[in-house]
C-alpha cells in the first residue's frame, strides 16, 4: 500500500484533489491532499514544503503528486523526507536559482500559450478567464463549486529563487493533459525533455485534469 501525497497548484487548495482521493483509496492506498498557505504573503517555498512535510512525514512508500505550481514545492519535500516516486501533473519544472516569476519566459510558456490560443481560434490578448483556461472541460457541478470562491495566491513564492542545486535523484514521471490551454501539451513535452531528460505521458484533459478526468488520471497514477 502506497501513500499518495497530493500537492495542489496555485491557490493551494486540497479540494482540487477531492475527486481523485476516493479513487486512490478504493484501490487500497492512502491519499492525503495537502492545503498550502497560498494566501499568506509571508509564506515562501520553504513554508509550502513545511506544510507538506508536516502532513506526510512518517508515511512509508510515499508518492508525491504535484499539480501545476506544485512542481516548485514537491522536489523540496523530496529533498527532506524519503519519497519513492515523484509524479508531475501539468506542472512547472524549475531549474536551480530560477524564480517562479522567471520560469514563464525562461521556458517559453508565454509564447506557447499565445501560439496555442491562435491555433484554437482564441484571442491571445483577451483578459484571462478561468472558465476558458481552467474549467473548460470540467463537469457543470464541479465548475459551479470551483467558481464559488476563487482561491487567493500570494506572489511571494514566485519571487524566490528555486533553492535546490539539482532535481532530486528519485524516479520522476511527467503527466500532461492533451487539452491544457495554460501549459500546452507540446510545450510541456519539450520542457520535460529539456529540463529533466524525460518523455512525458499524455492523457486527455485540460490543466485541471484531476477535476475533469479523475478516473483517467488515477489510472495513470496507479500504473
Amino acid at each position: 500500500m502506497a501513500t499518495f501525497g497530493l500537492i495542489p497548484g496555485a491557490g493551494g487548495q486540497a479540494w482540487y484533489w477531492h475527486r481523485v482521493v476516493p479513487l486512490l483509496e478504493a484501490a487500497g492506498h492512502r491519499a492525503v491532499a495537502v492545503d498550502l498557505p497560498a494566501s499568506d504573503d509571508s509564506a515562501g517555498l520553504n513554508d509550502y514544503a513545511d506544510a507538506v512535510v508536516d502532513a506526510l512525514g512518517g508515511h512509508d512508500d510515499l508518492v508525491l503528486v504535484a499539480q501545476s505550481m506544485g512542481g516548485l514545492t514537491a522536489p523540496l519535500v523530496a529533498a527532506r523526507i524519503p519519497v519513492t516516486r515523484l509524479i508531475l501533473v501539468n506542472a512547472m519544472v524549475p531549474t536551480p536559482g530560477e524564480t517562479g516569476g522567471e520560469w514563464w519566459t525562461a521556458t517559453g510558456q508565454d509564447r506557447a500559450q499565445r501560439e496555442n490560443d491562435q491555433r484554437d481560434g482564441r484571442d491571445p490578448d483577451a483578459p484571462f478567464d478561468p472558465l476558458v483556461y481552467f474549467l473548460h472541460d470540467t463537469p457543470d457541478d464541479v465548475t459551479r463549486e470551483a467558481m464559488k470562491g476563487a482561491p487567493e495566491q500570494s506572489g511571494t513564492p514566485f519571487g524566490e529563487p528555486w533553492p535546490l542545486a539539482a532535481w532530486p535523484d528519485i524516479p520522476t514521471r511527467v503527466l500532461v493533459g492533451r487539452d491544457d490551454r495554460l501549459f500546452p501539451a507540446d510545450f510541456q513535452v519539450r520542457t520535460a525533455r529539456e529540463r529533466l531528460g524525460l518523455d512525458a505521458e499524455l492523457l486527455d484533459g485540460g490543466h485541471l485534469v484531476a477535476l475533469s478526468r479523475p478516473e483517467d488520471l488515477t489510472a495513470l497514477l496507479l500504473h
